[in-house]
Order: C-alpha cells, then sequence, then structure tokens
C-alpha cells in the first residue's frame, strides 16, 4: 500500500498531461455558443459614431446581418477589418460592438480605415460581450431577421470563411445579396 502511494503523482501528471494533450486538438473557431439559436442579448449602448444615440437589440430585426465584435487594441482585427469593408460594399449588413476599447481610438480608426458597420456600439465595460459570450476579438455572429443568433466564428473572418461558412448560411436564412455604397 505504502509503494502505491508513491505513484499518486505520475497518476495524476499522466491524467493532466492527457486532458492538455486532448485540448490541443480543438480549433477555437468551432467553440461552442450557449447563445446559438436564442435572441441577441437585450443591451441599450451608444454609437461610436454618436455618443449621444442609443440603440438596443431591435436593430437585429427585419434582416439577417453579422455582429462583428471588435477593438482598436485587437491585432487580428486589423487583419480582419479589410475584408469586412469588402463585404460591406458587397452590401453586406454587419453591425459592430466595439469591445472594450477607448471610443476616440475607435472613430480615428473606422474614419482611417474606412467603416463597414451599419452601426457600431460602445462596449466599454464589456458587459454586452459577456452575455455575448465573448472570448476576445474578433467574433462574428450571423443574426436572423428575427434577432436570433445561428452561428458564432471566433477569429478572424477572411474569403474562406465567408464563402464556406458564413455566406452559405446567410443564404439559407434568406439574405439576398443587394450592393449599397455606404
Amino acid at each position: 500500500m505504502r509503494r502505491l502511494k508513491l505513484f499518486i503523482p505520475l497518476f495524476i501528471f499522466m491524467a493532466l498531461a492527457l486532458l492538455f494533450w486532448r485540448g490541443l486538438g480543438i480549433d477555437p473557431s468551432h467553440m461552442p455558443s450557449a447563445l446559438v439559436d436564442k435572441a441577441v442579448p437585450p443591451f441599450s449602448l451608444t454609437t461610436v459614431k454618436d455618443e449621444t444615440r442609443r440603440v438596443d437589440e431591435s436593430i437585429f430585426k427585419g434582416k439577417v446581418s453579422l455582429l462583428n465584435v471588435w477593438a482598436t487594441w485587437c491585432v487580428t482585427c486589423r487583419v480582419e477589418h479589410p475584408f469586412l469593408v469588402q463585404l460591406a460594399e458587397q452590401g453586406v449588413p454587419i453591425y459592430g460592438v466595439n469591445y472594450k476599447d477607448d471610443v476616440a481610438e475607435a472613430r480615428k480608426w473606422l474614419k482611417t480605415l474606412h467603416d463597414p458597420y451599419i452601426l457600431s456600439v460602445v462596449d466599454s465595460d464589456g458587459r454586452l460581450g459577456i452575455d455575448l459570450g465573448v472570448f476576445g476579438a474578433p467574433e462574428t455572429y450571423v443574426v436572423d431577421a428575427e434577432g436570433i443568433i445561428r452561428h458564432r466564428h471566433v477569429g478572424v473572418v477572411d474569403e474562406r470563411v465567408w464563402r464556406q461558412t458564413l455566406a452559405p448560411l446567410m443564404t439559407e436564412l434568406g439574405y439576398q445579396p443587394q450592393v449599397t455604397s455606404r
């Protein structure tokens, strides 16, 4: 019995090593979300461009759209941004959540790098992000015309993600591309 106690740390180490090894194979872009098939959480926030204007979750009613969580401090958001601008130029409706960011920097970012968003809300304290289950930026959600979250993508939205995942899902939900000018 006494010798068996000597092997307890080894068994614990082996169990932890197995869990860590298994975790390495998990794709973070396929992280489950408790909000899929549920309504966008309630919020009332100001917008980046107009701090006197408050909007709520009703902005998602009536059309299939993307909800993109972004920040100026996020390096991968800078990588993703040009593609979001391209999608917006193709008429894809995109709403933004400026997550735990400096609003003045966010305005400067949108002015300099172009604004792909119909509007972007200011989530300074991260409350909306918490309600959405955000792990970090960027994250993008597909929201249907009833304001229900249908998909969550963690990481950069690029041409591949758009063509393979987001565009087919949006089309299935009733999205019809329309070229608009912003």
